[in-house]
C-alpha cells in the first residue's frame, strides 16, 4: 500500500530539511513525498517532489498535492513536523478494513525544542487546557474519533477525491470539515497512538496565543454552522470562563457576591494545579509543567474570546499563518 506524504509550506525551510532524514528512516518503504511551497526552491530537494503552488493557503496546497499524488493513501503532515520510524507502518494497517476512511495519530513536542516551545506543547497535554491530550501524546488504545488535525492525518485517496477534498475557504478548520464529511459518508476515523509524529511548537507566548485564537475563532464559527462535531461543552468552557471573569469584575463591588466569585476563582486555581501535575505526570519535566500554568491562563482567555467572536460572525476570513 503506497502512501503519498503531502507537506504544505510557504517556502522550503530548516524544518523541512531537518525532517527529510526521518522520512528516509521510515520502516514502511512504499511512499512518495510531495512538498508544496509557494515558489520553486533555489536548490534541489533530494528524495521529494516539489510542486510550486503560488501564494495559496495550506488547505488549497493539500488539495493540489492530493491531485498530483500517486499513492492509495494520502498522508498529511505539517512542515514543522517529522515522523517516527513506524509512523506509516502503524497507520496503514488500519486501512485493511474497508470501512475505515482515515487515521489520525499524536503529534508530540520534541525534547530538542527550546524551553518555551516545550511549554507551549505542554499546555495542550492537560484536558483543562487542551481538551484532547491524545492529540499531543500517545495515550490509550486505538478507538474511533470524529475530528483530527492535519498535522498527522491519513485518508484514503479515493474517498478524499469523492468527497471533494478539503474545504479550502477555511484554515484552520479545513480538517474538521473533512472529518465531518468522512463520517457523514458512513466511514470511520480511528486514532492510532503508535502512528506518532514529532511536532515543533510555537517559539513564544505571543505566537502561541495567535495560533490558539485562530483555532478558537474557527471553532466558534463551526459550532454554529457545523454543530455535530463542533458544538460541544468542552469547546464552550473557555468562553464561559471569560464570561465569569467579566461577571466577577462587575460584581466584585457587591459584597454578597464576593464569596461566589472567590469559590469560582479558587476552583480554577485548583484546576490549574491539577493540570500542572497532569503535565508533569506525562512528561516528567518539572519546570515545563510549572511554566505551562503561565500559558494556560492566557490560552483560555484568547481561545474563549475568539470562540465568541467566531460564533457571532456571519462569516470569517481565512488567513495564512507564518511558520512559527
Amino acid at each position: 500500500m503506497k502512501a503519498s506524504i503531502i507537506i504544505p509550506v510557504p517556502a522550503i525551510n530548516d524544518y523541512i530539511r531537518e525532517a527529510l532524514p526521518h522520512y528516509a528512516a521510515l520502516t514502511h518503504r512504499e511512499f512518495e513525498i510531495l512538498i508544496l511551497p509557494d515558489n520553486p526552491p533555489a536548490d534541489q530537494i533530494a528524495g521529494a517532489r516539489v510542486i510550486a503552488t503560488g501564494p495559496v493557503g495550506p488547505a488549497k496546497k493539500r488539495d493540489i498535492g492530493a491531485a498530483a499524488a500517486s499513492g492509495e493513501i494520502l498522508a498529511f503532515i505539517d512542515d514543522d513536523a517529522y515522523p517516527a520510524p513506524v509512523w506509516l507502518e502503524h497507520a496503514l494497517r488500519h486501512f485493511q478494513d474497508p470501512v475505515i476512511g482515515a487515521v489520525g495519530g499524536p503529534a508530540v513536542t520534541p525534547k530538542s525544542d527550546a524551553f518555551w516551545q516545550r511549554v507551549s506543547g505542554a499546555t495542550f497535554l492537560s484536558r483543562l487546557s487542551g481538551g484532547f491530550p491524545e492529540r499531543y501524546w500517545p495515550i490509550g488504545k486505538t478507538r474511533d474519533i470524529d475530528d483530527w488535525p492535519t498535522v498527522n492525518f491519513l485518508v484514503r485517496r479515493e474517498l478524499f477525491d469523492r468527497l471533494g477534498g478539503f474545504e479550502t475557504r477555511h484554515w484552520p478548520g479545513e480538517d474538521t470539515l473533512l472529518c465531518l464529511k468522512i463520517i457523514e459518508a458512513g466511514f470511520r476515523i480511528v486514532y492510532e497512538p503508535g502512528a506518532m509524529v514529532w511536532h515543533h511548537r510555537r517559539a513564544d507566548l505571543r505566537k502561541h496565543l495567535a495560533q490558539v485564537a485562530n483555532y478558537g475563532l474557527h471553532r466558534g464559527h463551526f459550532a454554529r454552522k457545523y454543530p455535530r462535531t463542533s458544538l460541544r461543552p468542552l469547546y464552550l468552557l473557555p468562553s464561559l470562563w471569560v464570561l465569569f471573569i467579566c461577571f466577577s469584575l462587575i460584581a466584585w463591588p457587591f459584597p454578597p457576591l464576593r464569596p461566589w466569585i472567590a469559590v469560582g476563582l479558587g476552583a480554577y486555581a485548583a484546576a490549574l494545579a491539577v493540570a500542572s501535575f497532569d503535565i508533569w505526570r506525562r512528561q516528567r519535566q518539572f519546570w515545563v509543567a510549572v511554566g505551562a500554568i503561565t500559558f494556560i491562563v492566557p490560552t483560555h482567555v484568547a481561545y474563549g474570546l475568539a470562540f465568541l467572536i467566531g460564533a457571532a460572525a456571519p462569516e470569517i476570513d481565512t488567513h495564512r499563518e507564518k511558520q512559527g
